[in-house]
C-alpha cells in the first residue's frame, strides 16, 4: 500500500495498492467523514482516482487473495498534510480561446512562491505541432512559458498545472490544479513599426498586407520614447479615452485602441497626428495611424499578435515589471530563468 501509514502525505498521492501472487477482491479507502474515495481496481493494482483533502485521516480497507486461496486483510491509516497557508494559480489564456502566436502562457500565483523547482515540475505544456519552448519566473508570483520562435498556426495547446498537493516552499502548498486548453489562430500576422522610417508595416504569414505611415514616441523625452522590442497585442477597445498627468492631458478620447504593453503603449487612430505621420515622431509612447489605417489594424490583430517595434532609443527588456515583455529576451536569457536546470 503506498503509503501503508505515517503523518504528513501530500493529498495528491499516488494512493494505490498492489498485489503480487495474488489477486485483489476489494479495497476502499475511506475518510473519517465516512466517504469513500473513488479508485480503479483492476485483478493486481487499486489506484484512487481523486485527489484527497489536506489535514484528513484516511483508512485502508478490503482483502486480497493468494494463489493458495488465503486471505490478506489490506488495512492501515495516515494522515495527510496541514499546509500554513494554500496558494492559488490562475492563467491569462482562456479555454477553448484562439491566440495570435506570440501568445506567451502565464502562471500566476498569489502569494510569492519559495520552491519554484517544485512548482514548475508540476507544470506542463503540450502541443499539437512539435514546439521547443520553456518555462521563466519573471518574479516570485509569475511563471512564463513561450516558444522559442513563434508558434506555428493551427497548434493546440494544453496546460496542465497540477499544483495541487505540490509544495511551493515555506509551508505553503497548492490550493488546486488549473487545466486550460487552447489554440493558435490559423495565420501568422505580425507587424513591424519602425521609428525610425515612421512606418507600420502589417504582414501576414510572411506577405506585406499594409504599409501605413505612423507617428510614434518622441525621441527627445526617454519616458515619451516607444520601447523597441517585441511586443504583445493585449487587449482591443472600439474607443478609449487616454490620460497622461504627467504630460498633462485628461481622458482625451481615440478610437481602435489596440493595447500592446501594460506600461501604457497603445495603437491608436490620432487624427490631429495625421500630418506628422510617416515624417516625424511626435507621440507619448503610443503609435499613432490615421482613422482609417487605425480601423484596418483593428479589425486585423487579434489577442497575442506581435507587434515588432525597431530603432528607438529604450528597449522593452529595460522595464521588466511590465507584463509580455516575454520577447524581448533572447533565448538564453529566457532559459536561464527556468528553476529546473537541464
Amino acid at each position: 500500500m503506498t503509503p501503508a501509514s505515517g503523518e504528513g502525505i501530500s493529498p495528491a498521492g499516488p494512493f494505490q495498492v498492489g498485489v503480487t501472487g495474488g489477486t485483489l477482491t476489494a479495497v476502499a479507502l475511506t475518510g473519517a467523514d465516512g466517504r469513500v474515495v473513488k479508485g480503479d481496481l483492476k485483478a493486481d493494482k487499486w489506484i484512487a482516482t481523486e485527489d484527497l483533502g489536506y489535514d484528513k485521516v484516511y483508512t485502508w480497507s478490503g482483502s486480497a487473495k493468494g494463489e493458495d486461496g488465503a486471505e490478506v486483510p489490506v488495512s492501515g491509516s495516515f494522515r495527510t498534510l496541514k499546509p500554513q497557508r494554500l496558494t492559488s494559480a490562475s492563467m491569462n489564456v482562456g479555454d477553448h480561446e484562439t491566440y495570435g502566436v506570440a501568445m506567451p502562457i502565464k502562471v500566476t500565483f498569489s502569494s510569492p512562491v519559495q520552491d519554484k523547482a517544485s512548482v514548475q515540475k508540476s507544470m506542463t505544456v503540450t502541443t499539437s505541432t512539435p514546439t521547443e519552448g520553456a518555462w521563466a519566473w519573471l518574479s516570485d508570483t509569475e511563471a512564463h512559458w513561450r516558444p522559442r520562435e513563434y508558434w506555428k498556426p493551427n497548434t493546440e495547446v494544453s496546460v496542465d498545472a497540477n499544483v495541487y498537493g505540490v509544495s511551493f516552499g515555506g509551508g505553503a502548498y497548492g490550493a488546486e490544479d488549473v487545466h486550460v486548453q487552447f489554440k493558435i489562430a490559423d495565420r501568422a500576422l505580425v507587424v513591424k513599426a519602425d521609428t525610425k522610417s515612421h512606418r507600420f508595416v502589417i504582414y501576414r504569414d510572411g506577405v506585406q498586407l499594409h504599409d501605413f505611415p505612423a507617428s510614434y514616441g518622441m525621441e527627445s523625452v526617454r519616458d515619451r520614447v516607444t520601447r523597441s522590442g517585441t511586443h504583445v497585442v493585449m487587449q482591443k477597445e472600439a474607443k478609449r479615452t487616454m490620460t497622461n498627468r504627467k504630460f498633462g492631458y485628461e481622458n482625451v478620447p481615440v478610437t481602435w485602441a489596440v493595447l500592446i504593453s501594460d506600461n501604457g503603449e497603445f495603437v491608436h487612430e490620432y487624427a490631429n497626428s495625421v500630418p506628422q505621420q510617416g515624417r516625424e515622431n511626435v507621440s507619448h509612447g503610443c503609435a499613432n495611424l490615421s482613422p482609417a489605417n487605425a480601423k484596418t489594424f483593428f479589425d486585423l490583430t487579434m489577442i497575442g499578435d506581435p507587434v515588432e517595434v525597431l530603432n528607438s532609443s529604450v528597449h522593452l527588456s529595460e522595464e521588466p515589471q511590465f507584463s509580455y515583455y516575454d520577447w524581448a529576451l533572447d533565448w538564453a536569457t529566457w532559459t536561464s530563468k527556468s528553476a529546473v536546470k537541464n
